[in-house]
């Protein structure tokens, strides 16, 4: 377990993923001051605050942890960085600290649990390419390539623009072959309407 900091956001960060931040609000500004000072990190969370009201930090929710890359402070105070995915965390216990911004102990979920076959693998890209192909969209993510031992599902799931809901379902999914099911599901459920939509 850590102690990290945490920063609530209606968007879902996948480990392996990189997301651009905008940081302007004094609290986070704060964080993010404190994250350089130490090992750059904290947590990002999702949390909506207009479907789920306040933020919580209830036992068992999960997030991923992030890693500050690039950095660029503006003349106002604000800044830009870019955060990297790292691993996905679960909240233990809140801490009421001195800080403006939340702070909780964490559990690191470092284990991506069993993974699936390249087999199993392949059949999910397959889908992916299908709905591309509908869509008509010029890059086709099926060209992603992956090893034997490496996770696939993060690096599909980020590659979606879907409700972030349905994102961090996803991300706390136990293991691969069941982030996998969730996803074909869902492009199953699109390809299907497209379908519907070309019927006469």
């Amino acid at each position: 377990m850590r102690r990290l900091p945490l920063f609530p956001l209606p968007i879902v960060l996948f480990p392996g993923a990189v997301t651009p931040l905008h940081i302007f609000e004094p609290r986070y500004r704060q964080m993010v001051a404190r994250c350089l000072e130490h090992d750059r990190r904290f947590g990002l969370i999702y949390h909506d605050a207009d479907r789920m009201g306040p933020f919580e930090r209830t036992e068992g929710r999960m997030g991923t942890v992030a890693e500050i890359g690039e950095f660029q402070v503006l003349p106002d105070g604000r800044s830009l960085l870019l955060a990297h995915g790292v691993e996905r965390f679960q909240i233990e216990d809140g801490i009421e600290a001195d800080t403006l911004y939340l702070e909780a102990v964490v559990s690191l979920l470092d284990e991506p649990g069993p993974l699936a076959t390249p087999a199993r693998r392949r059949q999910t890209l397959a889908l992916l390419d299908q709905v591309v192909a509908q869509m008509d969209s010029a890059e086709s993510p099926a060209e992603i390539q992956f090893s034997q031992d490496e996770e696939l599902s993060f690096r599909v799931a980020a590659s979606i623009r879907t409700d972030p809901a349905w994102q961090q379902s996803v991300l706390e999914l136990p293991d691969e072959p069941a982030r996998l099911e969730r996803i074909d599901a869902l492009f199953h459920q699109v390809l299907d309407s497209h379908s519907l939509r070309e019927e006469p």
